[in-house]
């Protein structure tokens, strides 16, 4: 996998407990279902607590694996590796 740390806009739900769990993202004007969450895990990154999503998706006919990372403080989504 490649890191691409690029911006994205996701589209998500929070549980009870507020965990977002996301659903759909958009990359290059098209929007993409995400699959599977396989996992989720939280890192420091620059000192700012991030959780780390792999996910996958069907990307041009294949299952494409990838992570998606969500800053806390700020609620920004970022695609961090494709």
């Amino acid at each position: 996998m490649k890191i691409l740390a690029k911006p994205i806009s996701v589209l998500a739900y929070f549980k009870a407990d507020g965990t977002p769990q996301p659903l759909r993202m958009t990359l290059n004007d098209k929007e993409l279902k995400i699959e599977q969450v396989i996992s989720v895990t939280e890192e420091k990154l620059a000192g700012n607590r991030m959780l780390v999503f792999r996910c996958q998706s069907e990307i041009n006919g294949e299952l494409r694996p990838f992570e998606l990372k969500y800053e806390l403080n700020t609620c920004k989504w970022m695609l961090w590796k494709m």
